[in-house]
């Protein structure tokens, strides 16, 4: 009878936990016409039909710049002409201003047929992964609250396809202490939607391929309960290098291993660029080989810029296609969706955590806690977007903070850290810019405390009660 009562105790604390603060009905989008894309199992549908990204990634300037193309109406209607000529229906963009609308730039999209996949990051508000002191003073209250306003500009629109809460942080072998980091962002980020009330955006990870820790990525971001993992996972892969196919690729592999995977999967960027892009990957992703496990993927990148990539010619306002674009062109309308559900599993259950390795330091299954001063926003909105202009950027960096500056809790060096502002995690993988300033997080808890603490707090305090602790 007393286990009867501790799980009785256990649903009833966590149930209470779960209302801790005001929860909205959900609301449906309120612009453009294009069915919501939801999750189900491993793959994205849009109503009853299977949903394929086919798409590009789309920023010009570069990430670099922090320029929004959304609210370049003139070039987005242009654009828009050449992504209807691609037959594409889906866009990346890495950088947006939170504090603009974007009502006529999702609409021109939507009367397209074009979904948008957006980075919620921009180059000053974004995780610095410098070093375990940066990244713990870059993870502050107002490092979410541009995530979260970038959510409150961008919910209300039916063809925001999902929300990417960083891009390639991790991108070597030995920097993976950024993981639990990257994790708790996505977790605030669905809380926020949560308690928002808005409808269910998918929110993931856009990871850089790197061969040491790939697969330990893909399973860290998608272990735990539910609250903590990623919606999907997306690969910016680039190991298609023409001339190549499904097994030089080692694409082949891939599907394998990632067969059983409990979300879906796409390439948020392709495209290699070491020999004349043939663009044969495509009929390779949107094959039977394939789409049981990934959903299709962006080619990297609509317009020309200094990296060398780009599909596209823009000069004093004329945009002009390259033999780039007419190749992919090529590709994609000899490329058909496949028919029927694409042999998706409906069933799919959460991943092993992986275990701690030379390639994969995360050592704990602890979590950054929320910094304090964020709960407002759960309740209250996140308000105006600090946008791109002129602001403060949210990272730590550059600057010397004292150990007595900071509240220890035995996760941050000892002694005086400096952390340099090259850490930063927003932007496009070849396009990613750095920025550095004070951070808001000193006088904050270190970082080292598990996502179900509250809960077991609470839980104590009700068995206690109960007389079920002596």
């Amino acid at each position: 009878m007393k286990t009867a009562a501790v799980f009785a105790a256990l649903a009833a604390t966590v149930g209470a936990l779960a209302t801790r603060t005001e929860s909205l009905s959900p609301r449906q989008a309120t612009t453009g016409d294009l069915p919501i894309v939801t999750v189900r199992g491993n793959a994205f549908f849009a109503g009853q039909e299977r949903f394929y990204i086919r798409g590009v990634a789309y920023q010009p300037g570069g990430a670099a710049d922090a320029a929004d193309p959304l609210v370049d109406i003139p070039s987005l209607t242009r654009d828009v002409a050449n992504f209807k000529k691609l037959g594409i229906n889906t866009i990346r963009v890495y950088t947006v201003d939170n504090s603009a609308n974007h009502d006529e730039g999702m609409k021109l999209l939507a009367d397209a047929g074009i979904y948008l996949a957006l980075d919620a990051n921009t180059p000053a508000f974004s995780l610095n992964r410098a070093d375990n002191a940066s990244l713990y003073l870059s993870y502050n209250e107002k490092y979410l609250q541009s995530l979260f306003a970038t959510i409150d500009s961008f919910q209300g629109y039916s063809n925001l396809l999902l929300m990417i809460n960083g891009n390639e942080v991790i991108n070597e072998r030995n920097n993976t202490i950024a993981a639990p980091y990257i994790k708790a962002v996505a977790r605030d980020m669905k809380n926020y939607i949560a308690n928002r009330g808005y409808r269910a955006i998918p929110v993931g990870y856009a990871a850089a391929d790197v061969a040491e820790n790939i697969v330990p990525q893909l399973e860290y971001f998608d272990c735990g309960p539910d609250a903590v993992r990623g919606d999907f996972f997306a690969l910016n892969d680039y190991s298609w290098c023409d001339p190549s196919s499904f097994t030089i690729s080692g694409w082949d592999q891939k599907v394998k291993r990632y067969s059983n995977y409990g979300a879906p999967i796409f390439m948020a960027e392709f495209g290699c660029i070491t020999n004349t892009r043939q663009w044969g990957e495509i009929a390779a992703l949107y094959s039977s080989n394939m789409t049981s496990v990934y959903s299709g993927g962006l080619a990297y990148e609509y317009s020309v810029e200094a990296n060398g990539y780009g599909l596209v010619n823009n000069v004093n306002g004329v945009s002009t296609p390259n033999a780039d674009f007419e190749r992919l062109l090529a590709a994609y309308e000899a490329t058909p969706n496949p028919s029927g559900d694409g042999g998706y599993n409906q069933n799919t259950s959460a991943s092993a955590c992986p275990a701690a390795s030379d390639d994969w330091q995360v050592k704990t299954l602890l979590l950054p806690s929320m910094p304090s001063g964020a709960e407002t926003f759960m309740k209250n909105g996140a308000g105006p977007g600090p946008g791109l202009g002129d602001v403060t950027p949210s990272q730590y960096g550059g600057e010397t903070y004292s150990e007595s500056q900071i509240e220890m809790d035995g996760a941050l060096p000892t002694g005086t850290v400096s952390s340099g502002g090259s850490g930063s995690t927003s932007g496009s993988s070849s396009s990613s810019s750095a920025s550095a300033s004070g951070s808001a997080a000193a006088g904050r808890l270190a970082p080292d405390v598990v996502f179900l603490m509250p809960i077991t707090i609470a839980l104590l305090g009700v068995l206690a009660g109960m007389g079920l602790i002596f």
